[in-house]
């Protein structure tokens, strides 16, 4: 392994790390509803746990209801029941083969734990992206030691991943900072 890798690799699990808090923070729920809300449910499909999105199509109907349409009429109820359980707060009602989930509007407390949801997402992401900064300085360390990189090589490899580390950070800021934006707004 040369220092190459260490960085490659340190950039590419930091992104992986971005991309996982993203998805996270594309659940928290925010005063208008999105198709995504639901990417998360697990309904039983033939005695296997599935997501909604693959029994179902979820569109917007406008901008507080979705729309879920199951492809097979006996998944129906399966797919409301699953909604009404889920943590999400919705109370989804059958139309037909159209089942309407109505995102009731966020009040201000509701908001504020959305935000602290957030900002607890945001903390997950920056230990995820400071642990994967600490493996590559060992891998680093480990080579030193191993002779194949002299000790100026070592120090600027880690100024390298300290450089990735903050631009990584910088970015769960952004992310989180966005997501406060868009919670907050009423």
């Amino acid at each position: 392994m040369t220092v190459a890798d260490v960085k490659k690799n340190t950039e590419q699990k930091m992104q992986k790390s971005i991309e996982t808090l993203k998805n996270n923070l594309a659940k928290v729920r925010t005063g208008r509803a999105h198709p995504g809300m639901l990417d998360h449910l697990q309904v039983d499909y033939y005695g296997t746990p599935t997501p909604i999105t693959g029994v179902a199509n979820v569109t917007l109907l406008d901008a507080r209801t979705l729309g879920v349409q199951p492809w097979e009429k006996k998944m129906l109820a399966v797919v409301e029941k699953a909604i009404r359980e889920s943590d999400l707060g919705l109370n989804p009602a059958t139309q037909g083969d159209l089942i309407r989930v109505p995102t009731p509007p966020l009040n201000e407390e509701r908001r504020k734990e959305m935000v602290k949801l957030v900002k607890s997402e945001a903390e997950d992401g920056k230990i995820a992206v400071r642990n994967i900064r600490r493996d590559a300085n060992e891998a680093l360390k480990k080579l030193l030691k191993d002779k194949t990189i002299s000790e100026d090589d070592e120090r600027r490899a880690q100024d390298d991943v300290q450089k990735l580390t903050d631009k990584f950070v910088a970015e769960v800021d952004k992310l989180v900072a966005e997501k406060e934006k868009e919670i907050l707004t009423v």
